[in-house]
């Protein structure tokens, strides 16, 4: 454990309370990164933090939240914070202020699980390492709580919340199961951070078959699941939608594998 650190999880006394009060203190959190930001071009940490007692559960997803009056824990409702700054900062670039958000916050547990979890993107493979890797940082204290995702009075520890959110992850990068998942999580970001452009299709090319199974409708399924037509199709990728699509999530590869559809129906 790094000096200074704890054992116990603490997050910011915004994100604990009913979802109005939450989303009033949200805003206000909001605006308060905005005017530093103005005034400095860099945020601050919260000016309150609160411990999370062991029996406490964290909400990570809106969709488990249903009983909005019930004072808990809204780690998802970050998005109400930087929904409020880039109101605030209208004149700003929204991608430009969100990467600095996110680069600033991930050096904190709440805010490294936060990004690891929401997987804004799409991102590069090196990104979602240095989010994986930020969450690895602050394992301790992120594992002394329980945690919902998306299914409703399903509590998790840490390691099956990671399983349940970056599962792909580990399947693409570290396919294999036996070790731990704090084990196969960090064996996949370190290959993310140092992959090269065919490592990054190997682990895309691994991952395809989930994309497909997950696709729904598509008109020309027979071909897009022929390996040698998705070789081929990788390969031509300029940079820019490689970049898009590197780390093998699986939702990017839906949609990759819907412009390939599409693109076959203009032929």
């Amino acid at each position: 454990m790094a000096p200074g650190e704890t054992s116990s999880l603490q997050l910011p006394s915004f994100l604990h309370g009913t979802y109005r009060s939450i989303q009033q203190k949200t805003r206000m959190e909001g605006l308060r990164c905005a005017e530093q930001y103005k005034k400095d071009g860099v945020f601050s940490a919260p000016s309150q933090m609160l411990e999370v007692r062991l029996d406490d559960v964290v909400l990570t997803q809106g969709v488990a939240d249903f009983q909005h009056e019930r004072p808990v824990w809204r780690l998802y409702m970050v998005s109400d914070v930087m929904s409020a700054l880039w109101e605030a900062l209208d004149s700003q670039n929204s991608i430009v202020v969100r990467d600095a958000y996110e680069a600033f916050f991930r050096g904190t547990a709440w805010g490294a699980l936060y990004f690891a979890l929401e997987q804004m993107g799409p991102v590069s493979a090196p990104r979602t390492a240095q989010r994986l890797q930020a969450v690895l940082r602050f394992w301790e204290p992120l594992q002394s709580v329980r945690y919902l995702f998306k299914t409703l009075g399903t509590e998790l520890s840490l390691e099956d919340l990671m399983k349940a959110s970056s599962g792909w992850a580990m399947d693409a990068w570290c396919p294999v199961g036996e070790a731990s998942v704090r084990s196969r999580l960090e064996v996949a970001a370190e290959r993310m951070a140092r992959a090269t452009r065919d490592e990054c299709i190997e682990a895309i090319f691994r991952q395809l078959p989930q994309a497909l199974a997950h696709a729904g409708k598509l008109k020309h399924r027979q071909i897009l699941a022929d390996p040698a037509y998705q070789r081929e199709r990788l390969a031509t990728l300029d940079s820019r939608f490689f970049e898009r699509v590197s780390a093998a999530r699986t939702g990017d590869l839906i949609w990759l594998l819907v412009n390939w559809d599409h693109e076959l129906g203009l032929q």
